[in-house]
């Protein structure tokens, strides 16, 4: 089967943190909405984070991810788990500190209804991360 987008409508996001609360601007709305002018721009910290609640179980295979250069992320771990149970290291991925869309992150096929993804060690001397586009892919189950 094709892979597919796996965050829809009904998809519950969050985020560590937006930089000065400025969420009209910088808000996790803008991971997702296919513009090169928008951004999720988190605000400063040591790790910052995303998490996906997705309505139903969906097969992880794929990440695609676009950082601004110089506030991007040098590893990126992700962990998942099904409802209800606690969340287990999926796999570690190491981004480049560039602006080009980084895509094909293979990860290990797993069954979830919860992703996390931390991005850790930022290239950005206060660990700020700033992400153009995040693309989790797999198949709906």
């Amino acid at each position: 089967m094709p892979l597919e987008p796996l965050v829809c409508a009904h998809t519950a996001t969050r985020v560590s943190s937006v930089l000065n609360r400025d969420v009209k601007q910088f808000g996790k709305q803008h991971l997702f909405d296919g513009s090169e002018e928008t951004c999720w721009n988190s605000d400063q910290g040591t790790s910052q984070w995303v998490t996906l609640d997705f309505p139903r179980p969906v097969k992880l295979s794929e990440l695609h991810v676009q950082f601004q250069g110089g506030f991007s992320s040098r590893l990126c771990t992700l962990e998942g788990c099904r409802t209800g149970e606690e969340l287990v290291k999926i796999s570690e991925l190491y981004p480049q500190d560039s602006h080009a869309m980084q895509i094909s992150f293979q990860v290990e096929e797993t069954v979830l209804e919860k992703l996390k993804i931390t991005f850790g060690s930022s290239t950005d001397f206060f660990g700020r991360v700033v992400v153009y586009h995040l693309g989790v892919l797999g198949e709906r189950l």
